[in-house]
């Protein structure tokens, strides 16, 4: 008890307060007794890689590894039955190896696997190269129904169908293997590029895209295409897909546009009804912009313009046939005997006020209509109703109509003149006798010739006896 001074004439009260007890210092593991002495060692973790270097091999096949720590770690005989030959020649002694701790045992053995380390240096690859976007050459290992199998290192990747590349579904005829299996069989073994597009360690998948290389790919072979492509530039193709406003051609690696207009000379409504996909045509480079990464193709201007060849024997102001194929607001389309088609504006169709063409003509109507215009640059025939039996156009009319009798008259006299001598060798071979060749006739003697040769015959001593 401690007693304490007080003022005089008080009296001082002992201190009975308890001495405090003095704090317990907590329990300190080993590694952190060595951290504080400033030993600090790292000891192996569940989880975790590390670097180690082979010790020994023993008889059954267990290797076993020094992973720091002064501790050692094991390295199971199946665990490197998984490892390929060149995988293999790594496992000798005083080699340095990657090593994953699968687990550390109350004495602190460490249990390890190097498959699983080389599988975890594989999922860091991949997620470097998702983040960077580079592009991964591999080889197509399998098939299945639900796309392609590809080796990454020792990671197993997979592209699905819907990445696959389309040059690559038009290489086995544009199927699915869902659909077709053994039609995908045979890319087993060609090389792919690809790009990895998700990687999940966890649930282990790794997921590519042959469609993203393949797109960046063509954005590099365009751009170099485009520096050599030239207007004029003919080249030889393969349709890639179709469109309502026209055909995508694949040429050197790039895709250019056939446009539906540029298809054929013909009017085509649909691409589809002229072209399929993976059909190999020849095209011809119409447009080339390099702003704008872009190219114009053609298909029909490396082909014949039937359009010229059967307007030949059209002229401006001739009668001709023709049925109303449609209407438009604007007039009636008539196609012509020879398969052109001309326009019949709404102000040609009558000299009466029309309001719409179905008031004067319908659809089937097969009517006879006047040239009044042919413009072979926009490819385009005018054709008038109204005009038919314009006095205008009388002395044209009269002048053909003569001309064409003129014809008519030539024709027929060719053919009797062909067919006299015919029927002379048809009598000749119903007697019996061959039609004998006629001697070429002696040219008569000209007045003249016969005077001079006269005297000559006179003194002819011959003619005297």
């Amino acid at each position: 008890m401690e007693w304490k001074e007080a003022p005089e004439g008080q009296e001082v009260a002992p201190d009975n307060t308890a001495p405090e007890a003095p704090e317990e210092e907590p329990q300190m593991t080993m590694e952190a007794l060595l951290a504080e002495e400033g030993f600090a060692l790292e000891f192996p973790r569940a989880g975790e890689i590390r670097k180690g270097v082979i010790t020994s091999i023993t008889d059954n096949g267990e290797v076993l590894v020094g992973i720091g720590a002064k501790s050692e770690g094991v390295i199971p005989h199946r665990d490197l039955e998984r490892l390929s030959d060149e995988e293999r020649e790594a496992i000798q002694v005083g080699n340095e190896i990657p090593v994953y701790v699968v687990s550390v045992d109350k004495d602190g053995t460490a249990r390890l696997s190097y498959t699983r380390a080389l599988e975890a240096e594989d999922w860091d690859k991949a997620e470097a190269m998702k983040e960077s976007k580079e592009i991964f050459h591999g080889t197509i290992a399998g098939v299945n129904k639900g796309g392609l199998v590809v080796r990454f290192g020792r990671l197993r990747g997979f592209v699905p169908t819907s990445q696959v590349s389309r040059e690559r579904r038009l290489s086995v005829g544009g199927t699915r293997p869902d659909k077709d299996l053994e039609a995908w069989k045979p890319l087993v073994g060609q090389p792919i590029a690809v790009r990895i597009i998700e990687v999940d360690r966890e649930r282990r998948r790794l997921i590519l895209s042959e469609r993203a290389a393949a797109r960046e790919s063509r954005e590099m072979l365009k751009e170099q295409l485009l520096d050599t492509l030239k207007v004029g530039d003919i080249r030889t193709g393969r349709v890639t897909s179709l469109t309502s406003f026209g055909a995508f051609v694949n040429i050197d690696g790039a895709d250019g546009l056939v446009h539906l207009s540029e298809i054929s000379w013909e009017r085509v409504g649909k691409a589809s009804d002229v072209l399929k996909v993976g059909q190999e045509v020849t095209v011809k480079v119409i447009e080339v912009d390099r702003e704008r990464k872009r190219i114009g193709l053609s298909i029909r201007q490396l082909q014949e313009d039937p359009w010229k060849q059967k307007v030949k024997g059209l002229r401006e102001g001739l009668l001709v046939r023709g049925v109303i194929t449609r209407l438009e607001k604007f007039g009636a389309f008539a196609r012509l005997e020879n398969g052109l088609e001309g326009l019949i504006h709404i102000s040609e169709l009558s000299d009466q006020h029309v309001e719409h063409p179905r008031e004067v003509v319908h659809e089937g109507d097969e009517v006879t209509l006047r040239i009044v215009r042919i413009d072979p640059e926009r490819r385009r025939i005018g054709l008038s109703l109204k005009k038919v039996d314009s006095l205008a156009y009388a002395d044209l009319d009269l002048r053909l109509a003569l001309e064409e009798a003129e014809s008519e008259l030539f024709n027929l006299a060719e053919e009797e003149g062909e067919e006299a001598p015919a029927a002379a060798e048809e009598s000749a071979a119903s007697e019996g006798e061959a039609p004998a060749a006629e001697p070429p006739a002696a040219e008569a003697p000209s007045p003249e010739e016969s005077e001079e040769e006269a005297p000559e015959a006179e003194a002819d001593p011959a003619s005297e006896a």
